[in-house]
């Protein structure tokens, strides 16, 4: 510590020699033991050895010298720290450590983005209690640690040294009983990582600017310039670092609060970053959804369902939800291709499902239902196909796993598509879907099935009655094993 560079206009005291400094120490120790000793209180294992104190006042001035001034004003738990190592007590210091770098980061929250911070540091329903800096005590140090990193308030590299500083905090503090020794050169070792990487650590660049965005977003409405000129901001941000600010935008929106700016700002800039978000932030909101559903919190789920439709999210709602809205969906199209002027009613239900299905699976309550009304909306009605809806029809059926192909490969036992394959429409369809599923089978039956059904001279609307074919629809029958004689 004496080697550390007096402050400008300070006035200079008689620099001290190691040899006083240890003197001094030394004289401590014993008067504070001495007093210990005639109440008859422990006096073994309660300072820390003198030459660890030393080694420890040695070495901060390399740490200290990269605060500036503004920063020393108002740092008081580095001064405790430095007291509580002087006279002995280490576990002290390292609390007093930790403190400071609590409210270092408490400070740097709150001059970023309070919000942004609550909607990445707590999760699940707890997020609505938290609002004003008043809250900041409430979030664990684990969770403001971790936000901090994925915000860019902590470099990765920081994160794991911080957090190592924690985890000793935890165990070799005064916060807790211990007995953990630690030594001079560890606390000065951490001093110098709390002040590199929290107190003077600089802002990167898309932390900056993601700072600057989200305050463009609740100060103005963005015009299209603004938001291709985001869009392209976009394009730069680290996969990790998209998620979080999916996950600040889809906070502001749900945000009972928000202004119509917020509103209109957030839909606007939602889908250009949707494309950067990745599968597993995508079904996050998708669980939220279905959280605010389950717990009738009908304005947030509102709020999140209309984010979700704004970029065809249904795939990513939870499977019971999926289930129910797909089912819905199903019903629709049914509904549309059996009724009037289905040819143009149609497309809309087929796209609708199309956007709930997405890449695929289909919860197994539905699949069976999904792949009839699939095929029979894709084989049309005997006049005709609706013609705008048939690329929808084709992706559907992209999606289709092995077991569903197989499950369509059977759908000329099925009356109603039977009859439907008479026509010179139905056979062209026919057709199509079984050079649509070929790629699809993989199961030796389905193989034979799909050989078998190639090779058939007649129409397809007669199929069913064939009993070689009838015999390879029907499932597989493993022979009853005999039980063996007494």
């Amino acid at each position: 510590m004496s080697e550390l560079a007096r402050r400008p206009g300070t006035s200079a005291a008689p620099a001290a020699t190691a040899a006083d400094i240890v003197n001094d120490l030394m004289r401590f120790q014993e008067t504070v033991l001495g007093q210990l000793a005639q109440v008859g209180l422990p006096t073994d294992d309660v300072l820390v050895d003198v030459d660890e104190r030393d080694v420890l006042l040695s070495s901060l001035g390399g740490a200290l010298r990269r605060l500036d001034d503004a920063h020393r004003e108002r740092s008081l738990y580095i001064s405790k720290m430095i007291v509580a190592g002087a006279v002995g007590l280490f576990d002290a210091a390292l609390n007093y450590l930790w403190d400071e770098t609590v409210m270092e980061l408490r400070r740097r929250v709150i001059g970023y983005d309070l919000g942004y911070f609550y909607d990445i540091a707590v999760l699940g329903d707890k997020r609505k209690h938290f609002s004003g800096p008043d809250d900041l005590p409430l979030v664990q140090d684990v969770d403001m640690l971790r936000a901090c990193r994925e915000i860019g308030l902590l470099s990765d590299v920081g994160h794991i040294q911080v957090d190592h500083i924690r985890q000793m905090r935890n165990h070799a503090s005064a916060a807790h009983p211990n007995h953990i020794q630690l030594t001079g050169l560890q606390l000065a070792n951490w001093l110098d990582t709390c002040i590199r990487q929290v107190i003077t650590l600089p802002q990167d660049p898309i932390t900056a600017n993601t700072g600057r965005l989200l305050r463009n977003i609740k100060s103005f409405r963005l015009d299209a310039d603004q938001v291709a000129t985001t869009a392209s901001f976009f394009e730069e941000l680290p996969g990790d670092r998209a998620d979080t600010l999916a996950a600040g935008l889809f906070g502001l929106y749900i945000d009972a609060k928000r202004t119509p700016v917020v509103a209109d700002n957030v839909r606007q800039l939602w889908p250009e970053l949707w494309e950067y978000v990745s599968e597993d932030a995508r079904y996050s909101f998708g669980t939220r959804y279905g959280r605010y559903q389950a717990s009738l919190d009908n304005d947030l789920a509102t709020a999140a369902r209309e984010l979700l439709d704004l970029v065809d999210g249904a795939e990513y709602f939870p499977e019971q939800i999926r289930t129910v809205e797909i089912d819905k969906a199903i019903d629709s199209l049914v509904s549309a291709h059996t009724g009037w002027d289905n040819f143009y009613n149609e497309v809309a239900p087929a796209r609708a499902l199309e956007a709930l299905v997405g890449q695929g699976n289909v919860p197994e309550a539905v699949s069976r239902k999904f792949v009839r009304a699939v095929v029979k909306a894709f084989l049309g009605n005997g006049s005709g196909v609706s013609r705008a809806a048939i690329p929808s029809y084709e992706r559907l059926l992209g999606t289709l796993d092995p077991a569903q192909a197989g499950h369509a490969l059977r759908a000329f036992m099925d009356p109603e598509i039977s009859s439907i394959l008479w026509s010179s429409v139905g056979r062209r369809q026919w057709s199509e879907l079984l050079d649509l599923l070929e790629p699809k089978l993989t199961r030796k039956s389905d193989r034979d099935l799909y050989d078998a059904v190639r090779a058939f001279t007649g129409t397809p609307d007669q199929l069913y009655m064939d009993s070689g074919i009838k015999r390879l629809t029907e499932p597989r029958r493993l022979p009853r094993l005999r039980k063996p004689s007494a």
